[in-house]
């Protein structure tokens, strides 16, 4: 079931909205060579705790996790694309690490997630995360009040078909509101004109995520968590919640 939320409600959203997005900035303020991924959980969690929001991910475990998640943010690493477990890892000049971070506040969610580079950049690697920006901004403009979720979708789809990055549509955008993963689903590639009608409250996290090859498998660690490219491509991922109103998207989660 796709709830609609009210003005007041999303209200409460960019609220959750603003503290997801000061987490993130901290922490990529904080990354640098030889700061580990633990530190930055650390880094993401005092923000979280001193604005008295709960993280979305410490503890959750979906049907495909054998154990449940154990930081605040989300810290994959190079050809690790999603979902990468925080640990002692330490980052390494031109690591390419892509962080999302997700919490209620009030109980209300926002989940949002950034992608850049440690260090000194590979050309490659820009180019990666200019492209996944540019597609997060592309669906973002496509939701709008009257159009379909595929019009989200094809607007993804058709950055990344253009780049010739590869796509996977196992893991993608969802709805969002009391509960951090709400219907609908929303993959990163799809048809123009079908799926669900927007209309304004609707409040959907928008989060296109491409790999540098073409291929689409991926494989998961002994974790249970961390998914990889099976070529050992390098991933980029980009993430805002976005409420839609009456006047267009808004981005709750601008950094």
């Amino acid at each position: 079931m796709v709830e609609l939320k009210t003005a007041a409600e999303i209200e409460q959203m960019r609220a959750a909205g603003r503290v997801v997005a000061a987490a993130l900035t901290a922490v990529k303020k904080h990354a640098a060579v030889g700061v580990s991924l633990r530190e930055l959980d650390e880094v993401a969690r005092e923000v979280l705790g001193s604005a008295g929001a709960v993280s979305l991910f410490e503890g959750y475990q979906p049907g495909f996790a054998t154990s449940p998640f154990s930081g605040v943010i989300c810290t994959s690493v190079n050809d690790a694309v999603l979902h990468g477990l925080p640990t002692d890892l330490r980052l390494a000049d031109g690591d390419l690490l892509n962080v999302d971070c997700g919490a209620s506040l009030n109980g209300w969610c926002a989940d949002s997630a950034t992608s850049f580079v440690i260090g000194t950049p590979r050309a490659e690697d820009l180019e990666l995360i200019a492209t996944t920006e540019q597609a997060l901004a592309a669906g973002i403009a496509a939701a709008v009040p009257g159009a379909r979720l595929g019009d989200i979708s094809a607007a993804i789809g058709e950055v990344g078909h253009q780049a010739g990055v590869g796509t996977n549509l196992d893991f993608g955008g969802h709805g969002i509101g009391r509960r951090m993963h709400e219907d609908p689903h929303l993959p990163n590639d799809g048809q123009p004109g079908r799926g669900l009608k927007l209309r304004p409250g609707h409040v959907i996290a928008i989060e296109p995520w491409f790999w540098q090859g073409p291929g689409s498998v991926y494989v998961i660690d002994d974790d249970g968590w961390t998914l990889r490219s099976a070529d050992q491509s390098r991933g980029a991922h980009a993430e805002h919640t976005v409420a839609i109103t009456p006047d267009g998207p808004e981005i709750l989660t601008q950094r």
